[in-house]
């Protein structure tokens, strides 16, 4: 029972995926608030967990809700006392190809998904940092990492919160809070349709809901990205190559091209520790072209 004594709070876990992480946390020993957007799924979730052993209550209200959102925290501060575990998993799909796809299909889904979460980690936060832990998970979609055909919205939303986690965990990691990302394949409501019958056969949500633990436990690392689905559980990184210096002139961009492959070349990638990574290597890798041209 690694979560014994943890309080959890699940967001859109009435039903589908969220509810078999609501079900499993608590078969580990965390104390479960079960958030969605209905009332009777949640109540339902929440009485089932009681039903085997465990401790729960639900909480009815929108992610996107600002208010409910910090009332749900102080409801759980209030029952428990603490707030350790945030997954935020609630999400909505409205896909159709971007042609055809109004900017207030755009909107809702990344109100829900970008929105919905950041509202819930503001919620949380400062009773994360004045406990000095917390364990925050994200959930982000291959959709967002590497496109998807339809889901214009929802990509852009789902590679947002890898951002988001990104730095949460970075301001987080003083205060004992880290922050990672799941990436779930699972049969629900929401891929019914999506997914061929066979394939959404093999895509049992409670098949996912065991990836979470290592990313809620006391030992859990910060800014994974990780997916799961069928069983089968990988990592996904988003790296920066060695790249090649340019330079200026008004030739470089035809000098790009002509590098393009090396500039590519995915030997000696990494995976920074932060944004400006990225301005440090560039300004070492000028500063070492010059050097060089300097007459000895």
């Amino acid at each position: 029972m690694p979560l014994t004594g943890r309080i959890a709070i699940i967001t859109g876990a009435g039903g589908g995926l969220g509810r078999q992480h609501a079900l499993y946390l608590a078969g580990k020993g965390a104390q479960v608030v079960v958030n969605d957007l209905d009332p009777a799924p949640a109540d339902a979730v929440a009485a089932e967990i009681r039903a085997r052993g465990g401790s729960s209550i639900a909480f009815a209200g929108s992610v996107t809700d600002v208010s409910a959102m910090e009332s749900m925290a102080e409801r759980t501060l209030s029952e428990w006392g603490r707030i350790d575990i945030l997954v935020n998993n609630a999400g909505i799909l409205r896909d159709r190809s971007f042609g055809n796809m109004t900017l207030e299909a755009f909107r809702q889904v990344v109100e829900v998904h970008l929105m919905g979460a950041a509202t819930c980690c503001k919620a949380v936060w400062e009773t994360m940092r004045a406990q000095q832990y917390g364990r925050i998970v994200m959930t982000t979609s291959s959709s967002g990492l590497y496109g998807n055909f339809g889901q214009a919205n929802y990509g852009a939303a789902k590679m947002a919160l890898v951002g988001l986690m990104q730095t949460l965990a970075i301001e987080g990691a003083k205060y004992g809070i880290r922050v990672n990302c799941l990436a779930p394949t699972a049969s629900t409501g929401m891929t019914a349709g999506v997914l061929p019958e066979d394939s959404l056969r093999m895509l049992d949500p409670a098949l996912v809901s065991p990836a979470l633990l290592p990313l809620v436990v006391d030992a859990a690392p910060t800014r994974s990205i990780v997916c799961a689905g069928a069983g089968h559980v990988a990592r996904a990184y988003v790296t920066l190559t060695e790249g090649r210096y340019i330079g200026a002139g008004g030739d470089a961009g035809e000098r790009l091209i002509a590098a393009w492959n090396a500039v590519s070349d995915p030997a000696g990638q990494r995976v920074p520790e932060y944004g400006f990574t990225q301005a440090e290597r560039e300004v070492a890798s000028a500063r070492a072209q010059l050097s060089a041209a300097e007459p000895a």
